[in-house]
């Protein structure tokens, strides 16, 4: 890899700017490829699953029978040695009701074949019939199966470290590279810089906003930075609300039975009318009816409840209002980073999908063709003293490796590769 050196200031923190961003490119490029093919596989899951899976999810518009008893049908059709964990009744007319079942011990040799692994089930009934449409584990769905492909590469925890390397290393490339930009914007549709290179500019820069967006969010939930960035977000108090794990049902009278679950879900429509609720049954009598939203594209209209188990009186309540600033935000954010808001917001994704890989050809097409004309491929400063901006950059990367502890990782890798002795043209 050739090298050229430059005169100090200006040209040199340009350089250090150059080689920021071709080290972050070269460290995460392969990861950031497989990353970004994946996700394009995940954005399509819920049309890929109304055609596969339609027959489960479907049926035709009409009245529903008691509750009580479409929940009974899918009791008797759940694998044996499962347990009920909550119920999704329809939110439209011509859904499913959709009831999930967990093993409790994972089987053994041929032991629940509907729940590979232990994991849940799900039973569909047709409510206005009571038919069962199907039995079907979670893991049989196309989006868990696309979700652990991108998130986890089906199931590596290495691919967990991975790809939160890649984002880390995204971060730096999307700062330096809008830095290296900014002055060169009003020459991008110049045929003199190369149709690469004006690929690369020009749809680096126009999908910047929305890769911050989308590395963002993704480090929210990753392996080390979502821990760190969960512990800031609690220590500040922007914990979301949550129900209090000791919540109990005081016995209105002795021998009071449970509530049924018709009664409950008339309570539930009353708390919460226009939203699909799913519904989690008491533990003993004690226990509590615990009430949610599993949906993420409204979540202005998410609710939680807890209702008596006895006398369905509301024992907890947390709505949007309760929400600190810090969880509406990521309450907005990773519905968003996995396309659930709808068909504009999947076109997003797909688009900064095939920008990822458009911005990583290309910067690998620009550097093939200076290698191969024996120009400078990264350029080097004269000294790093020479960098203008070097104190408070490296005190901001400092403090981000807190948050970011792979930031921590990509540092060291390029104090190792500056090191050393730079390779002949």
């Amino acid at each position: 890899m050739s090298t050229t050196v430059l005169a100090s200031g200006r040209a040199a923190s340009r350089a250090a700017l150059w080689r920021l961003h071709g080290w972050a490119a070269l460290l995460a490029s392969p990861f950031l490829i497989v990353a970004a093919l994946t996700g394009l596989v995940y954005v399509p899951t819920p049309q890929v699953e109304a055609w596969q899976h339609g027959h489960l999810d479907a049926v035709s518009p009409g009245p529903w029978q008691p509750l009580e008893g479409l929940v009974a049908a899918a009791q008797r059709a759940a694998p044996e040695g499962t347990v009920l964990q909550h119920v999704t009744p329809p939110a439209v007319p011509g859904e499913s009701l959709r009831v999930r079942f967990a093993a409790h011990h994972r089987p053994t040799g041929g032991e629940h074949a509907h729940s590979p692994g232990g994991g849940p089930v799900d039973v569909f009934v047709d409510p206005g019939t009571g038919a069962v449409l199907g039995v079907q584990a979670e893991s049989e769905r196309f989006g868990h199966w696309a979700k652990n492909l991108h998130s986890r590469l089906l199931q590596s925890e290495a691919w967990r470290w991975a790809i939160e390397w890649a984002a880390t290393c995204l971060l730096v490339m999307l700062v330096t590279g809008v830095a290296l930009a900014w002055p060169v914007l009003g020459s991008v549709l110049r045929p003199a810089l190369g149709r690469a290179r004006r690929w690369h500019l020009g749809v680096g820069v126009a999908l910047a906003g929305l890769s911050l967006v989308i590395v963002l969010t993704g480090l929210t939930w990753s392996q080390t930075a979502g821990t760190q960035i969960r512990a800031l977000r609690d220590a500040t108090g922007q914990a979301p609300p949550r129900m209090p794990k000791e919540l109990r049902s005081e016995p209105v009278q002795a021998g009071a039975p449970v509530l049924g679950w018709d009664a409950v879900w008339a309570q539930a429509r009353r708390e919460a009318p226009s939203q699909r609720l799913q519904i989690a049954p008491p533990r003993g009598a004690s226990g509590v009816w615990r009430i949610g939203t599993p949906d993420r594209d409204r979540p202005w209209a998410r609710v939680e409840l807890a209702l008596h188990a006895q006398s369905g009186r509301v024992l907890w309540r947390s709505t949007w209002a309760d929400q600190t600033a810090f969880s509406k935000a990521t309450a907005i954010g990773i519905p968003f980073h996995r396309g659930e808001f709808g068909l504009w917001n999947q076109a997003l994704l797909a688009v900064f999908g095939l920008g990822v890989v458009v911005s990583t050809v290309t910067g690998w097409a620009m550097w093939w063709r200076r290698r191969s004309a024996g120009g400078p491929v990264l350029l080097r400063p004269a000294a790093w003293v020479d960098v203008r901006w070097r104190w408070p950059v490296l005190t901001a990367a400092i403090a981000l490796c807190a948050l970011v502890p792979l930031m921590a990782a990509f540092l060291a890798a390029v104090l190792l590769l500056e090191v050393l002795p730079p390779p002949r043209a």
